[in-house]
């Protein structure tokens, strides 16, 4: 009944919401993982305002119903778990991760465990319709924070802040690992309410872009270190392609990118700003992770429009939405001389990796490498990487019965032996020992396979590979991928880390302007960078121009000046906050 009547307010609400705003859409496919799964931790600011401490609490919050750590009785709860759609791959909600997952809930907790399937690349739009119905699993995640707030105003997610406190002790797992930084993240200022809590990066590395060794050595090129050298470089690929690819010459692609411009070209894009931009500007325009709207984005996609008639990047690009697989098809084919994606992006997905594919299609001499071509106003390279805290946001939906329940499994997912073993797998199953410490992944098969980067889909508080120690992290780390050469993968994370600069947390409170305007934002954003890129030369400014102003029209002005406003009334009239 309680599942009933919510579903029905949520449903009335969002009818209302989606009226205001005109109208749902689809989202637009979310980073990666974005990014980026894997790295050393980058050190965090802390939160613009500290959690208050939890007054002291009673001996046994559960009043008896847990004793050791387990539940007297049974309780069943439902996680949410990314179906990624991967050729081959192990089934999410059924193999040998989930099973060692219910077995130690189980054993540990007393707690049975149900695993959702939620399609990874329309996870907004699903996520949406599973609360609105009433039907969300007890604990969700989704990078699209405005989503949980939306759903909040309305009474559909739980305030963690009171479990948190209450339980705090029963939950040293899951403290450790995330602190109070990325348990607080997005603590209201106000009213202290924590609709989520942030999963943590244990790698930060971002965005690389790749080219073909083999290409370059066939050609005398050496790579390119300049925006200059890179175009002089496609020009080459796109020359001659008779020679690299011969009878195929006419599927020649020299740059790729897809329909998501702003996170394909991010590393381009971002070396058209100004590497010594304030923190308040940043924040300002940062509502939006493509940086569709900071102050150099248009100049970058205008070189990128240079590129697309002079028939140097995928004519086709466009045409393709989030999850097909034409463009990866392309690149294990061989027809591709170089694309800009995750820092880690050639060697996903096993014997099914781009890396893996082109040995087989093409021989043993083709591989793409990372270079690091696109300099900024200062010669440098700067990279505007994630935070430690900018990854999952993780939920309980007000249909949770189970919020005690599901605070432990949170702390257990955490427990750095159980982050390991996910992560790993069995020895001579999914891993092998390269010395003490050191760890080289391996093919899997059947029920062993992970279907995303180190099992990031089940160490939900955990975003990239976090073994034992530091060392052993940092060691494993370019081990970690099957059939990729170690020094390859050690070579992309540096680059991705060049000039690095991390995001701060700046938290001033809920941004009204910003909720249910994700999907609706991200589409029109998406449309203006791809009629733009393939806009004549002489139309750029204008389609640019007036797709930017719909843009703004449509509520991305209202976003920046209702952030503008507070951070002028958290901070003061300042570039950057204290």
């Amino acid at each position: 009944m309680k599942k009933r009547i919510i579903a029905l307010v949520l449903a009335s609400c969002m009818t209302m919401s989606l009226m205001a705003c005109g109208g749902k859409t689809e989202e637009a496919a979310a980073p990666a993982e974005p990014a980026t799964e894997e790295a050393a931790p980058a050190e965090e600011a802390a939160p613009a305002e500290e959690a208050a401490p939890a007054e002291e609490a009673a001996v046994d919050p559960s009043n008896g119903e847990i004793v050791d750590g387990k539940f007297v009785e049974t309780r069943k709860i439902t996680v949410e778990i990314y179906d990624r759609g991967n050729d081959g791959g192990s089934d999410p909600t059924n193999n040998m991760y989930t099973e060692y997952i219910k077995k130690g809930m189980l054993e540990d907790h007393n707690v049975e465990v149900e695993f959702v399937a939620v399609p990874r690349w329309t996870e907004v739009e699903q996520i949406n319709n599973l609360l609105a119905a009433g039907d969300a699993p007890d604990i969700c995640l989704t990078y699209d924070y405005p989503t949980i707030q939306t759903y909040a105003n309305m009474g559909g997610v739980l305030d963690m802040s009171t479990y948190l406190a209450d339980y705090k002790d029963m939950l040293p797992n899951l403290f450790n690992w995330l602190g109070d930084t990325n348990i607080y993240w997005n603590r209201d200022p106000q009213n202290g309410t924590v609709w989520a809590i942030e999963g943590k990066r244990a790698v930060t590395a971002r965005i690389n872009t790749f080219v073909r060794q083999d290409w370059l050595d066939q050609l005398g090129l050496q790579a390119p270190t300049t925006k200059a050298e890179f175009e002089a470089m496609l020009v080459a690929f796109r020359d001659n392609a008779d020679t690299l690819l011969g009878a195929d010459a006419d599927k020649m692609v020299p740059y790729s990118i897809s329909y998501d411009v702003g996170w394909r070209a991010a590393t381009l894009i971002e070396s058209f700003m100004d590497p010594a931009i304030s923190g308040r500007e940043y924040y300002v325009n940062g509502f939006d992770d493509r940086k569709f709207t900071e102050n150099g984005t248009k100049e970058a996609v205008r070189l990128i429009n240079k590129w697309y008639n002079d028939g140097l990047i995928w004519k086709d690009f466009a045409l393709y939405g989030s999850g097909d697989a034409t463009e990866d098809d392309m690149m294990k084919a061989g027809y591709v001389g170089a694309f800009t994606h995750n820092w880690d992006y050639p060697w996903r997905n096993g014997t099914d990796s781009i890396a893996a594919n082109l040995v087989r299609m093409v021989g043993p001499d083709a591989k793409f490498v990372a270079i690091d071509p696109f300099e900024d106003s200062k010669g440098t390279h700067t990279k505007f990487i994630t935070s430690s805290a900018g990854d999952r946001k993780i939920f309980f939906p007000s249909t949770n019965e189970e919020p005690v329940a599901c605070m432990l499994y949170l702390d257990w997912i955490s427990d750095p032996e159980h982050i390991q073993y996910l992560q790993l797998g069995d020895e001579g199953v999914t891993h092998t020992v390269v010395e003490e410490g050191v760890y080289a992944s391996m093919a899997a098969e059947g029920e062993a396979i992970m279907n995303s980067g180190q099992n990031i889909d089940y160490t939900i508080t955990c975003n990239g590979l976090n073994l034992a120690t530091p060392e052993s992290t940092l060691k494993s780390l370019a081990y970690s991928y099957a059939e990729a050469d170690p020094a390859d993968v050690a070579n992309a994370y540096e680059i991705a880390m060049t000039d690095s600069r991390a995001e701060r947390n700046v938290n001033v409170g809920a941004i009204t302007a910003e909720e249910g305007m994700g999907p609706a934002l991200s589409e029109k954003r998406d449309i203006v960078f791809d009629t733009a890129v393939v806009a004549s030369v002489d139309e750029f400014d204008s389609i640019w121009d007036a797709g930017y102003e719909d843009y703004l029209s449509s509520g991305g002005q209202a976003i920046i000046d209702e952030r503008t406003e507070k951070w002028i009334a958290t901070f003061g009239d300042v570039a950057e906050q204290p």
